[in-house]
């Protein structure tokens, strides 16, 4: 990876690595060879969760551990990553095997958030665990003050089926489109039929459940235009 190159990679942290090698290793995945990212991707984990954690404890003071956790789930899974990940561009610094390159792995939600959770650790082991906190705190704050937590704390299943009941409509059906990958990656796309009141989204995710989440909350979205303010609409 060239100066240029690293130097942009560096600017989207917020960090400069002292030793690039760190983060070499965790821009590698297990297809392109050793050392690879998979066991910093364990390091990088933990130091997440920690620290999403923390900034939820101090941002929601009154919140039960119940919310908080829901809250959490929200901000660190998968798809939450990948989102982080492409808009760091990780996709362009990725070190791939031949098949994954093939197949569009720098693509690839798993792949990236994988990376980018590796990536905390190299972050660790470079310079210490407070300048790892501090990467993901950076890449985190505007997310965190961006949630309401009266709307955020239940998952997206939830509240779209809660918003159902109230009106009195029948509940939403899921049904998977597609199913990919092995046992260990595997990629679903799944549809959310509200059919009462002719509204389906898609959703796409590494587990059945992370896609129907996501499908939900496109769904939830199109219910709430279609009530706004839980009024019925007008054509109604």
């Amino acid at each position: 990876m060239n100066d240029t190159r690293l130097t942009r990679l560096y600017d989207a942290l917020g960090y400069r690595f002292a030793n690039p090698a760190w983060l070499k290793q965790a821009l590698t995945h297990r297809s392109y060879g050793t050392p690879h990212n998979e066991r910093l991707e364990f390091v990088g984990d933990s130091i997440l969760n920690y620290t999403v954690a923390r900034m939820l404890f101090d941002r929601f003071p009154t919140l039960p551990e119940g919310d908080l956790s829901r809250l959490r789930a929200n901000l660190v899974n998968q798809n939450a990553l990948a989102e982080i990940a492409v808009e760091l561009k990780f996709g362009d610094y990725l070190f791939l095997g031949e098949g994954e390159l093939k197949s569009g792995g720098f693509n690839r939600p798993s792949i990236l958030a994988d990376a980018l959770e590796a990536t905390f650790a190299a972050v660790s082991f470079d310079s210490g665990f407070a300048e790892a906190e501090a990467v993901v705190r950076r890449l985190y704050e505007a997310r965190v003050a961006a949630i309401d937590p009266s709307r955020h704390a239940k998952d997206a299943k939830t509240r779209l089926q809660e918003a159902l009941q109230a009106k009195r409509l029948a509940l939403p059906k899921y049904r998977i489109l597609a199913q990919s990958g092995e046992a260990h990656e595997q990629w679903f796309k799944v549809a959310c039929d509200l059919a009462e009141i002719r509204i389906e989204t898609e959703g796409e995710g590494a587990s059945r459940r992370a896609a129907e989440q996501q499908a939900a909350e496109a769904a939830l979205a199109k219910f709430e235009a279609l009530y706004p303010g839980g009024k019925k609409p007008k054509s109604a």
